[in-house]
């Protein structure tokens, strides 16, 4: 990941100095192999790279954040520290790309980006022939570990297992696990709340890669695809504002919900998986029909839609492939973190703009931590996550804001040299509003200003990234539609009904 992130080589200035951040008393704490002091000056970098921003010198800013990213593609890829500071290097990019994105003008904002396609959908369509020598080979493998979920290996599910443990089919696997550490927690958490088997978290993959903000091509929502009105069942709101299914903690609480429903309807595990993906009457239909109620029985008699036919099979295979990834000859999945953040409740309409001030981190950060928030303002008595840490920093500086102005209001951190004007020019809005809430000539470095933003431009920009982003979601499928392998590709078919 370190060789995707733009370079632009600083040829006709000299190079950013970062800031000393450490005393004599911190001597001992210099770290002392080439990747670890690599890091540090990339950490110290980029820390003068946002106050630059801060201070209205994108230029320099740019110029701060290139030589963060030139120093750690300096470090030796041999260099003994560096697999151990990989996952923190790959953190510091991400931060100043969001900068380097929203700040700095390299490119669209994030929020206008397409969302990536579920990793699975590459199975969409796969035609190789049946191997029954793969199957055998992958029968040998094949050691059951504990789980709260039956497991039944088959050929339907050997073909998937063959396959998720192949070329494609391992890195479309592996990524999938590694985005869910995120968010593994939290779902386990939830599941064993609720009664629901902890390895249907691999549903979440299936349906969306774990992305909070996935839409289908029915309009179905979030890391669980709910649609609107099956939502609206479990307490998910879905308004212009707010889409509680793109929250990941109160959309899996839905979800498990909804899949212990469906097992107390059906009796079983199996045949609860397949109605979550094609609805408890499609399910019920093929029971009264058949006189079965045993998922490989109504499979073998074909009265599922295909893609739920295959959807239970594939889901069965990611839980025993990743039970032990090294048993079938994969490297052991390295987890992203779990998503740290503190919960604030806010006392009036406030912009998420003026919260990522507060919190001094892009607004991206703060979108991404409250992907169900789709306004450019969050609601009073809406609950806001923010990064780890910064809940006390983030209330006491809204407490400076005036409650009626929350809802538009920016804040600036006062550098010597600042005037009314040059902060309106900007924040876009009229030097006398600034004068107005503000005596600068009495502030201190590094005290916050605050800026008054007209609310309608914060809503017209609001809507058009909204607008946008929904026109390229448009026709997308990162909902998941899974298929058995097979030597030829099926036949048009119909769209299972969505829950």
């Amino acid at each position: 990941m370190l060789d995707r992130l733009p370079r632009h080589e600083p040829e006709l200035k000299p190079p950013v100095r970062p800031p000393q951040l450490l005393g004599p008393s911190d001597a001992a704490q210099e770290p002392s192999t080439p990747a670890q002091r690599a890091l540090r000056t990339a950490e110290r970098l980029f820390l003068h790279g946002r106050f630059l921003i801060q201070e209205g010198k994108p230029e320099d800013a740019r110029r701060a954040f290139d030589e963060a990213v030139d120093t750690l593609l300096a470090v030796p890829a041999e260099d003994a520290g560096r697999a151990q500071i990989e996952k923190r290097a790959e953190e510091l990019i991400r931060r100043i790309r969001r900068y380097d994105l929203e700040e700095l003008g390299a490119g669209e904002p994030p929020d206008l980006l397409p969302l990536p396609p579920s990793p699975l959908e590459e199975i969409l369509d796969l035609t190789f022939p049946v191997d029954p020598a793969a199957r055998h080979r992958s029968l040998e493998k094949v050691q059951l570990g504990a789980s709260q979920l039956p497991l039944t290996v088959n050929d339907a599910v050997l073909d998937y297992i063959n396959y998720f443990t192949g070329p494609k089919g391992s890195r479309i696997l592996l990524n999938g696990l590694r985005r869910s550490g995120r968010y593994r927690q939290m779902i386990q958490r939830i599941f064993d709340e609720e009664g629901v088997p902890r390895e249907l978290l691999h549903l979440a993959q299936a349906e969306s890669a774990f992305q909070p903000a996935a839409v289908s091509r029915a309009r179905a929502v979030g890391m669980w695809q709910f649609i609107r009105s099956r939502g609206a069942e479990y307490g998910l709101e879905a308004g212009n504002a707010r889409d509680d299914r793109m929250d990941p903690e109160k959309a899996t609480r839905a979800a498990a919900r909804h899949l212990r429903d469906l097992y107390r309807q059906t009796g079983d595990w199996y045949l609860a998986m397949a109605a979550y993906n094609c609805g408890p009457m499609c399910v019920e239909r093929a029971v009264q029909r058949t006189g079965y109620a045993d998922f490989w029985e109504l499979r073998t008699r074909q009265a599922l839609p295909r893609e739920t036919m295959n959807y239970v099979p594939a889901i069965l295979a990611m839980v025993i492939v990743a039970q032990n990834p090294q048993q079938f000859g994969l490297p052991p999945v390295d987890l992203d973190d779990p998503l740290e953040f503190d919960t604030i409740r806010l006392e009036a309409d406030t912009s998420l703009a003026l919260i990522a001030d507060a919190a001094e981190v892009p607004l991206s950060e703060i979108r991404d931590l409250n992907p169900g928030v789709l306004g450019a303002a969050a609601p009073a008595g809406h609950e806001i996550r923010v990064p780890r840490g910064a809940g006390p920093a983030v209330l006491a500086a809204l407490d400076l804001v005036p409650e009626p102005k929350r809802a538009s209001a920016r804040l600036h951190r006062f550098t010597a040299g600042d005037t009314p004007a040059s902060i309106a020019r900007r924040f876009g809005t009229i030097p006398a509003q600034i004068a107005a809430l503000n005596d600068l000539e009495k502030m201190e470095e590094g005290a916050l200003v605050i800026v008054p933003v007209a609310a309608s431009q914060q809503v017209k920009k609001s809507q058009t990234v909204r607008q946008s982003a929904a026109s390229r979601r448009t026709g997308s499928k990162t909902r998941t539609a899974l298929r058995a392998p097979s030597a030829r590709k099926p036949a048009p078919r119909r769209t299972a009904a969505r829950r």
